[in-house]
């Protein structure tokens, strides 16, 4: 029964639907219907703001990191126990019993997730994300890279020795996951659409409309 609770551990923590409550609370906006329609930071950032995006990232990654945390504590003999408390917080942050079943796409909560189980590899995951944010200014593709590449960095580092190959295979789940929930924008970028970051602050919603008026 181990896992079953780790697993509703990590949903309750993954499902808090971090960006509806604080754009509903101190916006008064409800973000799944303005920009992306989308519940993560990109989204939140595009559509209220740097002070707004910066909260919601950090605790988006607290989602991830706090259960794997916890079951690690509580069963750090059951690495199999861990792992399903850090994929319940994934599928919590993307499916939110909270806010009918919606959510984001798993990327600031995954790399929570790989924080708790592997700081230095999550950190070269988030280097590769900022050098494709910087080359390319998607976020989509610089995320999909980073978790495509995670897989790789943790099987070269042989982080967790004769566990290093269930890890990896756990990374590479998450990377084909955090793709898959990025099928919508990997059309865009086909087409060319897809967005691109401004190279300073962007104005936001509130902001275009108002210029425009």
């Amino acid at each position: 029964m181990d896992w079953l609770y780790a697993s509703l551990i990590g949903y309750f923590f993954g499902s808090i639907p971090t960006a509806w409550l604080l754009c509903k609370i101190f916006y008064g906006i409800n973000i799944f219907e303005h920009g992306s329609k989308n519940m993560g930071s990109t989204n939140v950032y595009r559509t209220v703001g740097g002070k707004a995006f910066a909260a919601n990232l950090a605790i988006d990654v607290l989602k991830g990191m706090v259960p794997v945390l916890i079951s690690a504590k509580l069963w750090p003999t059951h690495p199999e126990v861990v792992f399903a408390a850090a994929a319940c917080a994934m599928i919590g942050h993307t499916l939110s019993f909270w806010v009918k079943f919606k959510g984001g796409k798993g990327v600031a909560t995954g790399l929570g997730v790989f924080i708790a189980l592997s700081g230095y590899h999550a950190i070269y995951a988030l280097a590769v994300f900022l050098v494709v944010l910087l080359i390319t200014r998607m976020v989509s593709v610089s995320s999909m890279t980073a978790a495509t590449a995670l897989p790789f960095l943790l099987w070269y580092g042989n982080v967790l020795g004769d566990y290093t190959i269930y890890i990896t295979v756990f990374a590479a789940v998450i990377a084909l996951f955090v793709i898959y929930k990025h099928k919508s924008n990997i059309l865009r970028i086909i087409k060319g659409t897809e967005s691109k970051l401004p190279l300073f602050a962007p104005k936001t919603e509130k902001e275009n409309n108002q210029n425009t008026n």
